[in-house]
C-alpha cells in the first residue's frame, strides 16, 4: 500500500508540473509577440537609416511597422485571452511601443522627409519620440493598480494610442510608394512637418479615443460600421488599397476630436458633471 501510494503521489507530482509548465508557457506567448513587434521595429530602424529620401528600403521599413502594428493588437488580446495578463507585460509592452511607434515611425518619416530641413527635422522627429514616450509613462500610470497589476481595460484612452499615431507617418509612406513618390514631393514637405507634429501633440493631449472594448450592438454601432466598411471599399476602388488605412486612420482621429469637443460643448452649457459619474479613462 505504501508503495502504490508513493506510485500515486509521483503521478499526482508529475501532473501538477505539467500544469505549472503549460501556465508559464502561456505566460511566455504574449510576450514572445511582443517581442516580434519589437524585431519588427529593429529592423524598420534598420532599413530606414539607410534609405534617405526614399526607395523600396524605406517602403520595406514602413510595411515591418505595419506587421509591428498587427503584433500590437495582438499580444494584449492574446494576455486576456490566456488570462496571463501581468506588470511584466504591460511594462515590456510599453517599452516595445516605444521602439516600434516611437523612435522607427521617426526615423521613417525624417529620412523621408523631414531630412529636406536638417534641423528643425530632427527636432520634429525627436518630439514625436518624446510624445510617445511620454504617453506610453501616462499610460503606465493610469493603466496600472497600486499592487502594480494591469488594470481592467476602459471606454476610453486619453491621448492618441501611439500604434495610431504612428500609423499615421506609416501610412503615408506606404501610400507616397503606391502614387509614385507624390505625396512625399518638396511642395508636401510642410504639410507633412505639420502632420507629424499634430501627431506628437495628439499623444499628449487630453482629448479621449475610444478604446472600442465594450462594443454593444445597437444602431449607433451598426451605421459606425457600415460607414466604415462602405467607405473604406469605396477608397480602395475609387483610389488605391494603400489609401484605406490613412482613411481609417483620419477617421479614428476625427471621431475622437469630435467627441472631445461635443463634450466640452455639454460641460460649457450644463456645468462639469460629478466626479463618479466621467467616464472612465485609461491611457491605452
Amino acid at each position: 500500500m505504501g508503495f502504490v501510494g508513493f506510485s500515486r503521489s509521483k503521478k499526482a507530482g508529475r501532473r501538477l508540473r505539467r500544469r505549472l509548465n503549460l501556465r508559464k508557457s502561456l505566460f511566455l506567448l504574449p510576450n514572445m509577440i511582443t517581442l516580434a513587434a519589437v524585431f519588427c521595429g529593429f529592423n524598420a530602424i534598420r532599413l530606414a537609416g539607410g534609405a534617405q529620401g526614399g526607395g523600396e528600403d524605406l517602403h520595406r521599413a514602413a510595411v515591418l511597422l505595419i506587421f509591428a502594428m498587427l503584433f500590437d493588437l495582438l499580444d494584449g488580446r492574446v494576455a486576456r485571452l490566456t488570462k496571463t495578463e501581468s506588470a511584466f507585460g504591460l511594462q515590456l509592452d510599453s517599452l516595445a511601443d516605444v521602439i516600434s511607434f516611437g523612435v522607427a515611425p521617426a526615423i521613417l518619416v525624417y529620412q523621408w522627409v523631414l531630412y529636406r530641413h536638417p534641423i528643425p527635422g530632427i527636432i520634429v522627429a525627436f518630439a514625436f519620440v518624446a510624445c510617445a514616450a511620454a504617453r506610453l509613462a501616462r499610460f503606465n500610470v493610469l493603466s496600472s493598480a497600486p499592487s502594480g497589476e494591469p488594470k481592467k481595460p476602459s471606454k476610453y484612452m486619453l491621448g492618441l494610442p501611439t500604434p495610431p499615431a504612428s500609423g499615421i507617418l506609416i501610412s503615408l509612406v506606404v501610400a507616397d510608394s503606391a502614387v509614385g513618390g507624390a505625396i512625399g514631393q518638396e511642395p508636401h514637405t510642410v504639410v507633412l512637418f505639420v502632420v507629424t507634429v499634430a501627431c506628437s501633440l495628439l499623444m499628449v493631449s487630453n482629448v479621449r479615443f475610444r478604446s472600442f472594448k465594450d462594443l454593444s450592438l445597437n444602431p449607433a454601432t451598426v451605421l459606425l460600421v457600415l460607414f466604415v466598411i462602405g467607405s473604406s471599399a469605396f477608397v480602395w476602388q475609387r483610389y488605391k488599397p494603400q489609401l484605406v488605412l490613412i482613411w481609417l486612420l483620419s477617421v479614428y482621429v476625427f471621431l475622437g476630436i469630435a467627441e472631445t469637443v461635443r463634450m466640452i460643448g455639454q460641460r460649457l452649457r450644463n456645468g462639469p458633471p460629478p466626479r463618479d459619474t466621467l467616464p472612465p479613462t485609461v491611457a491605452e
